[in-house]
C-alpha cells in the first residue's frame, strides 16, 4: 500500500506496483469468484477476471436476457454458467453484481449459502448502508467488501483490452477470516482496475449517488439541455447547437482534461476562451452548489435510495423506464447528436 499526496491530503492508494497480478492469482488460487448478476457490471468484471485466469463462475436465471447474453459472450453451461442458487453454492467468494433492486429481492436465496469463510463482494455500498431499508445483513462469519469500478462495466471492459485499467474504490466491512483485504485488492487487480483507492461503504454510496446526479449524468444532461435551448432560441441551427453544447466538450475537450487536467485544456484554447470560462466558471459554482448540497443531503438522508428502491421494485419499472429514455433520444438536441455522430470519419484501421 502507498500513501499518495492528492493536492495536500494523504490516500491510501494501491497500484499494480505493490500488489501485481501474479500475487492476485496466488491469493485466489483456491477460491472460485461466482458473479451474480450479468447486467451492467458482471460482464466486463467476469470476463476480465477469466481472462485474467481466475476461476469464475456466472450465475444468471435461465433464459433470461442476461442468461443468452453471457452464453453469446462464451460462458458454458454446467461449466462455468448456472443457475444463481448453485453458482452461490459453488462460489467462495459472490460477487453481487445484481441491481439495487435485484439484491433486495434476491437477498433471502443468497444470505442461505453464504457459510463460514465465504466472502460477499459489491461493487455498491448501497445495500449495506441503507440495510434498514435494503434488508441485506450479511451473517456475522463472512467476509463483507467491496471493489466498486468508477465507471460502467463497458467501460471497465474496453479498457482492460485497450491493456489500460478503470480506476476503483475498496473497502471493508467486516473481515471475518483475516483474508478480507487480501480477497478485496486481489479481486480489484483482477477485474483490472488501474489504482484502488480506499472507501466505506457509506462514503462510496453517498459520493456514487452524488456523482450520477450531479456532473456524471443528472447535472451535465441539465447543463446540456439549457445551453442547446439556448443557442436555439437564439436562431442557430441543431448542427450549430449540438456541436458547440456536447460534440466539442466530448470529442475535443474532455479527452486534454483527462490527459492533462482542466489547466492544460485551457492553455490549449483560445485567449479569448480562456478569458471567458476564468470569468465565468464561479458563477456556474456559485448557482449550482445549493443544488449539490441539497443533493448530498438528501442522499445522505436515504431518501434519495428510497426513490431508487421504490422505483426500481415495481413491476412495470422497465416500462416506465423506456418511456423516459425515449424523451432524451426522441429530443431534438439527441436526435441531432445521432446525426453529428454518423457524420464522424471513420477510424483508419
Amino acid at each position: 500500500m502507498a500513501k499518495i499526496n492528492f493536492g495536500g491530503v494523504e490516500e491510501n492508494v494501491i497500484t499494480r506496483n505493490e500488489f501485481p497480478l501474479e500475487k492476485a492469482q496466488r491469493v485466489l488460487d483456491n477460491e472460485v469468484v461466482a458473479i451474480l448478476g450479468y447486467g451492467i457490471q458482471g460482464p466486463g468484471q467476469a470476463l476480465n477476471l477469466k481472462d485474467n485466469g481466475f476461476k469464475v463462475i456466472v450465475g444468471q436465471r435461465k433464459g433470461s436476457h442476461s442468461w443468452e447474453k453471457a452464453l453469446s459472450d462464451g460462458w458454458i453451461p454446467g461449466l462455468d454458467l448456472f443457475d444463481i442458487e448453485e453458482a452461490c453454492s459453488r462460489g467462495t467468494i459472490i460477487q453481487y453484481l445484481l441491481s439495487d433492486a435485484g439484491q433486495i429481492q434476491l437477498w433471502p436465496t443468497v444470505k442461505k449459502y453464504l457459510t463460514k469463510g465465504k466472502a460477499l463482494c459489491f461493487s455498491h455500498g448501497f445495500g449495506i448502508t441503507y440495510s434498514d431499508r435494503t434488508k441485506i445483513i450479511p451473517p456475522d462469519d463472512v467476509d463483507v467488501i467491496l471493489v466498486a469500478p468508477k465507471g460502467s462495466g463497458t467501460s471497465l471492459r474496453r479498457l482492460f483490452l485497450e491493456d489500460r485499467g478503470l480506476n476503483s474504490s475498496y473497502a471493508i466491512y467486516r473481515d471475518a477470516t483475516g483474508k478480507a483485504f487480501d480477497r478485496t485488492i486481489a479481486l480489484g487487480v483482477g477485474i483490472g482496475s488501474g489504482y484502488l483507492f480506499e472507501t466505506t461503504f457509506k462514503k462510496e454510496v453517498y459520493s456514487d449517488l452524488t456523482g450520477e446526479r450531479g456532473t456524471l449524468m443528472g447535472a451535465i444532461q441539465g447543463i446540456f439541455a439549457a445551453q442547446y435551448q439556448v443557442l436555439r432560441s437564439k436562431g442557430h441551427s441543431p448542427s450549430e447547437a449540438y456541436n458547440e453544447t456536447v460534440e466539442e466538450l466530448t470529442q475535443s475537450l474532455m479527452p486534454l482534461v483527462a490527459e492533462n487536467g482542466m489547466d492544460w485544456m485551457y492553455a490549449n484554447c483560445s485567449t479569448t476562451a480562456q478569458r471567458g470560462a476564468l470569468d465565468w466558471w464561479r458563477r456556474f459554482r456559485d448557482a449550482t452548489l445549493p443544488v449539490f448540497q441539497e443533493l448530498y443531503k438528501q442522499v445522505v438522508a436515504g431518501n434519495e435510495a428510497q426513490i431508487a428502491i421504490d422505483s426500481n421494485g415495481k413491476i412495470d419499472y422497465r416500462q416506465k423506464l423506456e418511456s423516459e429514455l425515449s424523451e432524451l433520444r426522441d429530443s431534438e438536441m439527441w436526435k441531432a447528436g445521432e446525426v453529428v455522430r454518423s457524420l464522424r470519419p471513420e477510424r483508419k484501421s
